[in-house]
């Protein structure tokens, strides 16, 4: 976990940060005093409000500063307070720096994640600050956008000087002249406080993996902390799954590659047998599908539950080596499970949201492997809930699964051997685990589906660490399939 760190509080710049409402949404206050966010055809509810509150809070469609939620008299306002912190919880707001309310745009920043709301780091001009090494500036469409998987939001530059500054940040740049040149510590403030950037030490190489203060940080490379960042839901804002983005754009491509040119050699002829005579493992192959709709009434029972884990991801045996690196290196612990991992690393953990399981109690479980016992996570009902419907929505099932299974990864677990191909290996992990639940699944009569996503921030709240750190890198529902359901592989 990071360091909190205490700073003295830099004078008071010339911009200012003010709220305003994304593009394409507006507020609707009815005459029952309940006010909506609209957007197309979707009205999410904000909760009744005094009719001078919902006069008020049409500012945002401009923008409202932020801190100066008063009324005419200049008495505090809590009612604007409230619903505007209900209006940056559905990620309906995003933030914008200006120098006045009329004045241009410097730099916008769009939340990615549901309870992001600015705060700025308090600093002094002793403080030296550099760029954060996994921070990127890219072209989105005709902007320019500041991004990194570790910020909660992303900040889109406008004013041409701050990507000077930006730059500039390359290297340890001391607060005091960054303020004289820039005069605008509310955005180093921001940009501190969302880690793009972060407080060197001078007297070390600021420019080290270690110098941003998190040791589990060491252990990734740029391309794979973003890659596991944006491919999941949760830390970002970015469509996500099966929406058919390029329908008009590119045809689809066939089930099937056209053939290669040349003379073929036709192997039907030696996979010509009885279909009884096949291997049980070849069988087994052939019985595997996705199931999506479980049987409520006879829910999977905790006996089942134990079987399919022992046979899956119990650790069946341990041992420790040296590194093989000429030199007689550190030793390494191994624990071997059932299914193949790069390395032998074995780096995936299995977490259970238990909605329904005869002999066992609703709730979140961490399985471990090496005494095969099933360890409760003390969780918050409503993210228990979050993540059991998460899952519902993305099989796009009519209920949530039985159980849900996180296959989480300890990333230091294969970072600290490979480099630049640790999180495509971990993926290719989570792949040969997959087919390994669905083929005990398949050989025990039970049902399950692969679920394409996670949502890491979520998985991180709930198990109190942070996403880097141990995360989750796919999902597997499991019960016992209804008689009715159609097959699909």
């Amino acid at each position: 976990m990071r360091a909190a760190r205490t700073h003295r509080r830099l004078g008071t710049g010339s911009a200012s940060l003010f709220a305003r409402l994304v593009r394409q949404v507006s507020l609707e206050a009815r005459s029952s005093g309940e006010v909506m966010a609209c957007l197309g055809q979707e009205h999410v509810p904000l909760g009744r409000f005094s009719p001078a509150t919902a006069a008020r809070v049409q500012e945002l469609s401009v923008g409202l500063a932020l801190g100066e939620f008063a009324s005419a008299t200049g008495e505090a306002n809590p009612e604007i307070e409230a619903l505007v912190r209900r209006l940056a919880r559905h990620g309906l707001l995003e933030y914008r720096l200006a120098r006045s309310l009329e004045g241009e745009d410097e730099v916008v920043i769009e939340p990615q994640v549901p309870d992001y709301w600015p705060r700025t780091a308090q600093l002094d001009r002793r403080e030296v600050l550099l760029l954060s090494r996994f921070a990127y500036l890219r072209r989105r469409a005709d902007q320019l956008v500041l991004e990194s998987p570790l910020a909660p939001a992303l900040f889109r530059i406008c004013d041409p000087k701050i990507g000077t500054m930006l730059a500039c940040l390359r290297s340890p740049q001391g607060m005091e002249q960054l303020v004289d040149d820039f005069s605008c510590p509310e955005l180093l403030g921001l940009l501190v406080d969302s880690h793009v950037l972060f407080a060197a030490d001078p007297a070390r190489d600021g420019t080290s993996r270690s110098a941003e203060g998190d040791e589990q940080l060491v252990l990734w490379d740029f391309h794979d902390l973003l890659f596991h960042a944006r491919s999941t839901e949760g830390r970002h804002a970015n469509p996500l799954g099966g929406r058919y983005p390029y329908t008009g754009v590119i045809a689809p491509l066939p089930a099937v590659r056209p053939r290669w040119p040349g003379r073929k050699v036709d192997l039907r002829k030696f996979s010509r047998r009885d279909a009884e005579a096949a291997s049980p493992t070849v069988k087994l192959l052939r019985e595997r599908h996705s199931t999506r709709s479980f049987d409520h009434q006879r829910p999977i029972t905790l006996e089942e539950l134990s079987r399919l884990l022992d046979s899956t991801a119990r650790v069946q045996a341990k041992w420790r080596s040296h590194v093989d690196d000429g030199s007689g290196g550190p030793v390494v612990e191994y624990a071997a499970r059932p299914y193949p991992s790069a390395g032998a690393s074995y780096e995936l953990e299995l977490y259970l949201a238990v909605h329904e399981c005869e002999g066992l109690g609703r709730g979140f479980y961490h399985y471990d492997a090496a005494r095969h016992a099933l360890v409760p996570i003390s969780v918050r009902p409503p993210d228990l809930e979050a993540m059991l419907v998460g899952a519902e929505f993305a099989m796009g099932a009519p209920a949530p699964p039985q159980v849900l299974i996180t296959i989480a990864a300890r990333f230091g677990r294969v970072a600290w051997k490979y480099s630049a191909v640790a999180y495509q290996l971990i993926l290719k992990d989570v792949g040969v685990l997959t087919q390994t639940l669905y083929l005990m699944a398949t050989d025990m009569g039970l049902g399950g589906c692969a679920i394409g996503s996670a949502n890491i921030d979520l998985f991180a709240k709930m198990t109190g660490v942070e996403f880097h750190v141990e995360g989750a890198v796919g999902q597997f529902a499991l019960g016992r399939g209804t008689s009715t359901e159609a097959d699909e592989h």
